[in-house]
C-alpha cells in the first residue's frame, strides 16, 4: 500500500452502502461473484448483518458479509479486496472486523466458504472442515413446497 492510502476506514452502515460501487468492487476482484444483478445484490445485503465496507477516502476497496442467528451459526460471505490493496494486511483486517461485530463475535461457529484462499483465512484461524461439505441448489419443487406451507401457516392449519 502507498503512502496515499492514509484515509483506511471500515464502516458497518448499510445505509451508506452505494450497490454500484459494491458490484463494480466484486466484477474487478471476485471471479465467483461476477455479475450479480444490482437488485440481488440489495436483497442480499439487506438479508446481512453485519455488512462491513472498507474504505480510501470516498472510494470503496473492500467488502464483505455475514448472516448469523447470533449464537451458534454464522457464514462470512463476499469477502473482497481491491487487487490494488491486496497484500497489505486488509482483508485480514476486513474478516476480523466481520468476526469482532457485535452480532457475531460470541457466535460458536462461523462458517465460510472459499476456492482458492484456505491459507490465508487459515492465518486468521479458520480451519479445514471435511463435516460440513454438502450443498442443495436450489430447486423448483422447493419454490412451490414453500408457497403451499406458507398457505397452511396463513389458514392456520
Amino acid at each position: 500500500m502507498n503512502s496515499s492510502h492514509n484515509q483506511i476506514r471500515f464502516s458497518d452502515r448499510k445505509s451508506k452502502i452505494d450497490l454500484y460501487q459494491i458490484q463494480q468492487l466484486l466484477n474487478i476482484s471476485a471471479f465467483w461473484a461476477n455479475n450479480r444483478s444490482i437488485e440481488d445484490l440489495g436483497i442480499a445485503i439487506a438479508n446481512s448483518d453485519p455488512v462491513i465496507t472498507v474504505w480510501d477516502g470516498e472510494r470503496l476497496i473492500g467488502f464483505a458479509r455475514a448472516t448469523s442467528d447470533c449464537v451458534y451459526r454464522a457464514t462470512i460471505w463476499d469477502v473482497a479486496i481491491h487487487p490494488e490493496y491486496r497484500d497489505t494486511g486488509l482483508g485480514s483486517k476486513l474478516v476480523e472486523t466481520v468476526l469482532s461485530h457485535p452480532r457475531m463475535n460470541r457466535v460458536e461457529r462461523v462458517y465460510l466458504m472459499t476456492t482458492h484462499k484456505q491459507r490465508f483465512y487459515e492465518r486468521i484461524g479458520f480451519q479445514q472442515n471435511s463435516t460440513t461439505t454438502m450443498v442443495l441448489y436450489n430447486q423448483p419443487k422447493f419454490n412451490s413446497l414453500s408457497v403451499d406451507v406458507q398457505l397452511q401457516e396463513s389458514l392456520g392449519g
